[in-house]
């Protein structure tokens, strides 16, 4: 693989970027006219895909020997954010979080090298789309229970089920599948499998748009798929635990994403206080509208420096577990607060659909939800620090 060789200093970087989102990806949205809730062409998408691994954007947290950068996952909430706050509609296909290198985390270190070259490699490069697929219609929250099934036959997995909301698989070529290959040992009698979307029993389903409008989710129905056996990722049982060791990063990452929308939210903000006229001056003159722009920059300031800070341990080698689902639990909160003020400031400007505010509006509610609901990360968090107060409870007895 052709190694690429991004800027090297953060800042440098991320002038980079801001340049290709302002002067390329913007203006490219506008001029063909592209909104929110529009179903987006494949070959748009992976035009955008290439072109951002050509200027070293995407996948660039990957390992250099996949031509990535390596940079720390303080870098990577930075770029995260900024991609975000871009107002670009396509942004999160820059970096490769929808269908791309962010879709395989820490699968790398499990991958074959026959599965490198057959899946990795061409994710990497923009020329495949990717997806992780876990959750199923009875099966949430609680990922230990799904019931999708892989049945060894010879050489093959014969794979039966139904994935139920599958996050960036309408750009996906090929699905990361959690199955049941033992139902006789829970969690351990889970595997991964590649499955390629276009093999005979394979189809998808559509009809789950979510509350943002937006075309990038689909329920994934298996109906008897052979899948090669050589498409195994790890060995059989560690699907489970391959699932949860990017569980932690993953929802660290969802952090950015959503600060930087809360940011884009406050931006729009401010300018509409001070162009929008009652009473003989701008609203941003009444301490009511000064009071909500000041707690939603306070708050975005206080998830900011939290991101920050629980990526500085993620890079120091910490365990995260606790603090990601702080993070997790508080951003999304508090991001949701800002896009609501931001709504309330618009008056009825806010309220009309794909209006900026009003669909990072609804974005931000969906983040309350995805990748672990608010309640499952109180329950994290709960464990960790219960259970670190009694680690130092015994040290001191």
């Amino acid at each position: 693989m052709q190694a690429i060789h991004p800027p090297s200093s953060i800042d440098t970087l991320r002038e980079a970027l801001g340049r290709y989102l302002q002067e390329e990806l913007v203006p490219l949205e506008r001029q063909l006219g592209l909104g929110y809730e529009d179903r987006f062409p494949r070959e748009l998408i992976r035009s955008v895909w290439r072109r951002c691994r050509e200027l070293g954007f995407y996948g660039i947290h990957l390992p250099e020997a996949l031509g990535g950068r390596g940079i720390p996952l303080t870098d990577l909430c930075l770029l995260k954010d900024d991609v975000a706050a871009s107002g670009a509609i396509l942004f999160p296909h820059v970096l490769g979080d929808w269908g791309g290198p962010s879709r395989i985390g820490s699968l790398v270190q499990h991958a074959t090298p026959d599965q490198v070259e057959r899946f990795v490699t061409p994710v990497i490069r923009g020329e495949m789309g990717i997806c992780f697929a876990m959750t199923e219609p009875h099966s949430g929250s609680d990922a230990a229970s799904i019931r999708t099934r892989a049945v060894r036959d010879g050489d093959h997995f014969v794979v039966t089920g139904h994935k139920h909301y599958i996050s960036a698989s309408t750009f996906a070529d090929v699905a990361i599948t959690m199955c049941v290959t033992d139902p006789e040992a829970g969690a351990k009698g889970i595997s991964a499998l590649f499955v390629p979307l276009d093999v005979p029993g394979v189809r998808l389903d559509y009809d789950c748009v979510p509350m943002t409008g937006q075309f990038v989710d689909a329920d994934i129905l298996f109906d008897q798929v052979r899948v090669p056996a050589a498409n195994l990722i790890g060995a059989e049982g560690d699907g489970f635990r391959i699932a949860m060791d990017r569980i932690s990063v993953n929802r660290l990452l969802h952090c950015p994403t959503m600060i930087g929308l809360a940011r884009q939210a406050l931006r729009h903000t401010i300018d509409y206080a001070h162009r929008r006229r009652q009473f003989g001056g701008p609203i941003s003159r009444f301490q009511a509208i000064q009071h909500m722009v000041a707690d939603m920059a306070t708050a975005l300031y206080a998830c900011e420096q939290m991101v920050l800070a629980t990526a500085a341990r993620a890079d120091r080698g910490e365990d995260i577990r606790t603090q990601a689902s702080m993070c997790k639990l508080f951003v999304s909160e508090r991001c949701f607060e800002i896009a609501d003020k931001a709504v309330q400031i618009h008056g009825n400007v806010g309220v009309t659909r794909n209006h900026p505010v009003e669909f990072i509006f609804r974005r931000l509610r969906m983040y309350r939800i995805v990748t672990g609901t608010s309640e499952i990360q109180r329950n994290t968090v709960a464990k960790g620090v219960l259970s670190a107060d009694v680690s130092r409870a015994a040290e001191r007895a």
